[in-house]
């Protein structure tokens, strides 16, 4: 594993926290709590993908393989993070964690978990497209 990939990772928390507190600071107010949740995951797609985009050039993704790999490690690091901190330094019990995991309910976090994993090789195909238009 290249240190920059974990890097970027962990640079990417505070998207997750300033998500959050637009979220509980802003429009939670005016939205109910599940309307709230839907909004968040889908303005944090949008955040992470930028950012990924930003930073596509100094990870330096060499393929589509590496692309992939990058996003599997995020996407372990982030459930990883998700369950251990939730869990054991916040104190959150198991239930309320796999709560954001049911989509029946109109829970989406699981699409945020999925662009994550996928960000990665969306960026590195557009760069990529992007300079074979140049050309």
């Amino acid at each position: 594993m290249k240190w920059r990939f974990f890097l970027a990772w962990l640079l990417a928390i505070p998207i997750a926290i300033v998500n959050g507190a637009i979220r509980e600071f802003g429009y939670r107010r005016f939205l109910a709590e599940l309307p709230a949740h839907q909004l968040s995951a889908v303005s944090f797609i949008l955040f992470f993908g930028l950012y990924v985009w930003l930073i596509s050039q100094w990870l330096k993704m060499g393929s589509v393989r590496e692309a992939l790999r990058i996003g599997i490690l995020w996407l372990i690091l982030t459930i990883m993070f998700e369950f251990v901190f939730g869990h054991f330094v916040m104190g959150h019990a198991w239930k309320i964690l796999l709560h954001d995991y049911d989509i029946v309910a109109g829970r989406v976090w699981i699409l945020v978990l999925i662009w994550i994993a996928v960000a990665p090789l969306a960026v590195f195909r557009l760069r990529e497209r992007k300079m074979r238009q140049a050309a």
